[in-house]
Order: C-alpha cells, then sequence, then structure tokens
C-alpha cells in the first residue's frame, strides 16, 4: 500500500510532527508498505529516501510567524504531484488549507485527515476562556465547525489521538471520526532507569536537597505550552514546601518563561536534547512530571512519563487528561493558576510513594508506536480494499 502524507507542518529543524514522522516511516518498512511525506519546502526535491519511504518537498513560500516552516500555495502543483505519485491512500496532516486542497484533489484514493492539531483550544479557547464559555467560543467560530465538516464529507477518515477529541468532534457534527491513540517508541523508556544520582544532581541545580520534590516539564516555549503559568503555581507551592522544578525545551517564547523563572533559584531551565536516552533517565528520575497545555490531542509528554513510571499533574481536558487515571497523579482546572498550585500541593504532600505503584503498573501497559501504526494502517487497508 502506498500512503502519501500531504504534510503540512513537517520541517527538517525538528519538533512533533518530524518525531511522529519519523515513527511512520520506521513503521512502514516494519509493515511493508510505502510512505511518502509530501510537504512545503524551498523548493521541489526529494530530501531522503529509503525502500519503504521517502520525504520530497514541493516548492512554496514560508510561513511568516515561523520561518522554519513553509505552505502550500499552489493547489494545481498539489493536485499534479499526488496524480503523479499514484497513492493508495492519501492523508492530510493539518485541518487548514492543506485539507481543502487534497479534498479537492480529483484522484479516486480514500482519504484520511489526522488531527495533530487543535486549533480551537490551542488558540481560541485560549484566548477567549476569559471572557466566554467554550459553547460560546464555539459558537463564534462556527466558521470553523463548518470547514471541519465540509472535510468531513470528502475524507473518509478523520483521525484523532484521544476519546476527548473525538468527543468534541463528533459533537461538532462530524460523522467519520475514528479513535486512534498515538503511541511511545517502545524499549526507550522504563522505570528502570531512575537514578538517584542524577535525582539529586538535578535538584542541586535548583539549590535543594535530596528530600525535596522534583518536578520535570517538557516542551517547546510556546504559549499554548503554559509555562509561566507552570512557573507560577510551583513558585507559589514552594512557599512552604521544597519542590525543584526542571524545564527542558526552548521556542520562540523562551524570553518570557526566562523572565518568568525571574530569580527563583528552584527553577532550572534545561535545554532540550535528542538524546532519548537521556530524555528516558530523566523522565525516570522525576519524582513527576508537570503538564500545563490543555490542547494536546494525545499528550506524548505524560505518555513518555508513564512509561517512565514516573506520576503526571495535567489538566483536567485535553489529550493529557485522558491520560491521568486514578492513582496516576493530579488534575486540575485547565488554565488555573490556583487549580495547579493546589494539585501541586497535594502531589507534594502525598508523596511520590502514593503514586507509584499505580504508575509502574502503568508503565507496562503504555500504548507504543508499533501499536498505533498497526492499527492505523489496519484501518487504512480496510478503506483501500474497499
Amino acid at each position: 500500500m502506498r500512503i502519501v502524507d500531504v504534510c503540512a507542518f513537517y520541517t527538517p529543524a525538528g519538533g512533533g510532527v518530524k518525531t511522529y514522522v519519523e515513527q511512520k516511516l520506521r513503521a512502514a518498512e516494519r509493515f511493508g508498505h510505502e510512505v511518502i511525506i509530501l510537504a512545503p519546502g524551498e523548493e521541489s526535491v526529494t530530501l531522503s529516501s529509503t525502500q519503504h519511504g521517502r520525504v520530497v518537498t514541493l516548492a512554496g513560500p514560508r510561513f511568516p510567524l515561523d520561518r522554519r516552516y513553509g505552505y502550500f500555495n499552489d493547489e494545481g502543483a498539489l493536485h499534479d504531484c499526488l496524480t503523479d505519485l499514484a497513492p493508495d491512500m492519501v492523508e492530510a496532516s493539518s485541518p487548514w488549507g492543506s485539507a481543502a486542497m487534497v479534498a479537492r484533489w480529483p484522484g479516486t484514493a480514500p482519504r484520511a485527515l489526522i488531527m495533530h492539531a487543535d486549533p480551537l483550544s490551542a488558540y481560541a479557547y485560549r484566548w477567549f476562556s476569559p471572557f466566554a464559555s467554550e459553547a460560546t467560543i464555539d459558537r463564534g467560530f462556527e466558521w470553523y465547525w463548518r470547514h471541519l465538516r465540509r472535510l468531513d464529507q470528502r475524507f473518509q477518515m478523520i483521525v484523532s489521538a484521544s476519546a476527548s477529541l473525538s468527543t468534541r468532534l463528533t459533537a461538532g457534527g462530524l460523522h467519520n471520526v475514528v479513535t486512534i491513540p498515538m503511541g511511545v517508541t517502545a524499549g526507550v523508556f522504563s522505570p528502570a532507569l531512575r537514578d538517584e544520582a542524577l535525582r539529586a544532581r538535578l535538584l542541586e541545580r535548583c539549590e535543594l536537597g535530596p528530600d525535596s520534590l522534583l518536578l520535570l516539564g517538557v516542551g517547546r516555549h510556546a504559549p499554548e505550552k503554559r509555562w509561566p503559568m507552570v512557573i507560577d503555581a510551583v513558585t507559589a507551592a514552594s512557599y512552604d514546601r521544597p519542590i525543584g522544578l526542571v524545564i527542558i525545551g526552548d521556542g520562540r517564547q523562551q524570553a518570557r518563561v526566562v523572565r518568568a523563572v525571574a530569580n527563583n533559584p528552584h527553577i532550572h531551565l534545561m535545554a532540550p536534547t535528542g538524546d532519548r536516552a537521556m530524555l528516558a533517565r530523566l523522565y525516570a528520575s522525576a519524582d513527576g512530571v508537570v503538564h500545563g497545555c490543555e490542547a494536546e490531542t494525545f499528550g506524548m509528554v505524560p505518555a513518555e512519563a508513564l512509561a517512565s513510571g514516573t506520576p503526571i499533574i495535567v489538566p483536567d481536558s485535553g489529550g493529557a487528561s485522558d491520560q491521568c487515571a486514578d492513582g496516576l497523579g493530579e488534575k486540575y482546572k485547565a488554565r488555573d493558576i490556583a487549580s495547579l498550585a493546589a494539585a501541586i500541593r497535594r502531589f507534594s504532600d502525598n508523596g511520590r510513594a502514593h503514586y507509584a505503584g499505580p504508575a509502574a503498573d502503568a508503565a507496562a501497559h503504555v500504548r507504543s508506536e508499533e501499536e498505533h501504526f498497526e492499527a492505523l494502517f489496519a484501518s487504512y487497508e480496510v478503506l483501500v480494499s474497499r
């Protein structure tokens, strides 16, 4: 089966989409399919190629808000490229203009829209929630729901990575929603990687002793990740408790994150690392992982934390919340600093040992990326066979 992924937000510079693309190319080789990633680029070239997959770019302009990315602006050229590639199955990886272009392609191959993004949660709810309910915001953005319903009529599958997102999409009038959760890379994350010496060194960087609570945050410095909120909540919770926070990541809001830390010696910022083995040790050595983003379609960071046997503190909406079953950590009211600070205090008062057993049990059952792609490709095979 030849699968062409029209991937609007792929960039060789890195990021979550690039990680997912690399996982998909590995899975294609294991399951005997061919995957072609079609992304916007500065020129039309093949970036990489193997027996079971390749990454090709179609020339287009740079995205003005983040010039690491491009965007498709020539629908005819995109249609011609799809026709030349002769796919058995077509994916669109963004719900915006590229998905509408794929919907209008005159080819006969079935189509799937992968909801890698939840724009209403990432933008509209974040901007307007202080003034209006989500139902009111949805009514104000009815044009977006109409757009999704039009896509739903042209795509045989709308792939959602979490039950909460699937529920919202179905409530919004979509009929072809299928929930296929993503998964973590097998063999990388494990509770056995917990390193007390590493934990002590991280707490030392936070100017705290080994009897303190060590929280870890992982993710790019972007508005929807809400690192200033996390920092303020940890600061509030640590007035009468020894709590250290290490945040791994960078991004366009790094200056704002640094300002939020100010002179708090108990919060330490680390650069992102491409060393997955090191990241796995950091996850396993933390006492808890705290997450601020309620706009996750799945929540890879909480999933990797649980695969490491580490409990989580997550908002009560979005894909991250779906992963926090009873005993695996604490939930707080999304977008609410006071609620997050209270959740951190509960976590600190209970102690890591309170959550360690359930988290260790959950680690063995966290879904793997192989299970994700096995389910995804099987769904595609059904559509292609029809």
